[in-house]
């Protein structure tokens, strides 16, 4: 996936997380600024984990070369050839391309890895269409153990592609052999097994591949080897198949898992060996006559018609993986806002019913108690009127809000009982008579005075 979509997706992330946050999950006010404040450290740790590997990426591309890569829209099958691939290719060629397949050579085994490496950085829509071509030519060696050896690294290097290629890629092998006379012109037989169908098939240009059975009781052209020769020619090569290079593979160690052909590929066809090679031995242990070795400086045919037998993986474009993660982010928010909705719904219905249970218990007396719970009512119903000419919350929605049924229930409650009125307190006015106070003298004052003079006061006093 490129990285403008990683850095989106993990954008996506942090919002619809902040959504769920701010506008759903009952969280107090603190604890949203808490959490909010962690989801941002972790989009921006997230996003600068992602920068830190794109540009190890790029530094990585920017030293590997484009030369001899399919298109990024090739629509064939790209073919890894590995083993004793050099025949396929002319003489300086790291790729040749065919109408149904795109061939690159791996001359060495640590060349496997950086293929697959190579694939995956610059061309990761074509990851799908990889296969491993193990090209098998005993006539190559003379010790068997040199030849067990080589097959070893190669399944260990098809192993290491897996880290590169997400998974272990398609495996087949093809195996040409010269054969048992080279002194008659020899055209190029296939025989192909797969792995849905164990029963070998003889291919026929232009008639489609035939069981070898019914092949070899076919009445045959003039000037050709007899065809039962070829079919023991081909039991004896399916021997040294079965035993040299099949058991190898699907041979499971605690380093190396199995690995099974999905085809496999028998072509009888001159090639080129040394004395005493592996197919030599073979034959000469079996009828102690080793057979002639063939001269020729022509390459191997390419396996063409095995590639229709190759599995692909279904291929997704980046745009409908990016596509697809979008999707599945937006479905986990709608289904974890939907349970922050439905867990507010319940709380604030389960408030009302245990307020009206309550409303309803209490007596009217005293009515202290029951006025209390009334008025909660009453701010409850306030809200609720609110929430219906306004429209209710966020968190309330998402299709389960249910403040409409609960309207009347309250309603009734609250109208259907009133306080009693307390009585009215009694005022009491007491009325005392006038009091006249006779002054017997009005020498209070010295003339021109105000001050009263001394003794006055006991007078007024009294």
């Amino acid at each position: 996936m490129r990285d403008i979509y990683r850095v989106i997706l993990t954008l996506l992330t942090a919002l619809l997380a902040l959504g769920l946050i701010l506008g759903f999950w009952p969280f107090s006010r603190e604890s949203r600024g808490v959490v909010s404040l962690l989801v941002l450290v972790a989009c921006g740790i997230t996003l600068w984990h992602q920068r830190v590997i794109s540009l190890r990426r790029h530094h990585r591309v920017r030293n590997i070369t484009h030369d001899s890569l399919p298109p990024e829209d090739f629509q064939g099958a790209i073919i890894l050839a590995c083993g004793d691939s050099a025949g396929l290719f002319d003489s300086g060629a790291r790729y040749r391309e065919t109408r149904q397949g795109w061939y690159l050579q791996v001359e060495d085994t640590w060349q496997l890895e950086g293929r697959a490496q190579q694939l995956s950085l610059l061309r990761p829509a074509l990851v799908p269409q990889i296969s491993v071509l193990l090209a098998i030519l005993p006539e190559h060696y003379s010790l068997a153990d040199d030849f067990t050896q080589c097959l070893q690294s190669w399944k260990r290097a098809i192993v290491q592609c897996r880290s590169w290629l997400g998974e272990i890629p398609p495996i087949w092998t093809v195996t040409w052999v010269s054969p048992l006379r080279t002194d008659l012109p020899e055209v190029p037989v296939w025989f192909t097994t797969t792995r849905q169908n164990s029963d070998v098939l003889v291919h026929q240009p232009g008639q489609g591949n035939l069981p070898v059975a019914d092949w070899i009781n076919e009445k045959e052209a003039l000037g050709h080897i007899s065809r039962l020769s070829q079919g023991l020619w081909l039991d004896n090569l399916l021997h040294w198949q079965n035993k040299a290079v099949d058991d190898l593979l699907m041979d499971a160690t605690a380093e190396l898992p199995a690995l099974r052909p999905c085809a496999r590929g028998l072509c009888r066809t001159p090639v080129s060996g040394l004395p005493g090679n592996l197919w030599q031995q073979h034959i000469a242990g079996i009828t102690t006559l080793p057979p002639e070795t063939a001269v020729t400086d022509n390459g191997v045919s390419l396996p063409e018609l095995l590639l229709t037998e190759i599995p692909r993986r279904r291929r997704i474009s980046q745009n409908m993986l990016f596509w697809g993660y979008a999707g599945l982010l937006g479905g986990i928010f709608l289904g974890l806002a939907m349970l922050a909705s439905y867990i507010n719904n319940q709380r604030f219905l389960q408030n009302v019913s245990d307020n009206l249970a309550l409303y309803h218990h209490l007596n009217d007396e005293p009515p202290g108690p029951k006025f209390q719970v009334q008025q909660s009512l009453r701010a409850n119903y306030r809200l609720l009127d609110d929430w219906q000419r306004q429209g209710e919350p966020l968190r309330y929605r998402m299709g389960l809000y249910q403040g409409p049924h609960l309207v009347a229930p309250i309603e009734s409650a609250v109208n259907n009982w009133a306080p009693p009125l307390s009585p009215t307190p009694m005022i009491q006015h007491i009325e005392e008579g006038a009091k006249t106070v006779r002054l017997d003298s009005m020498s209070l004052f010295d003339s021109g005075q105000f001050a009263l003079k001394p003794g006055a006061n006991k007078v007024l006093i009294h």
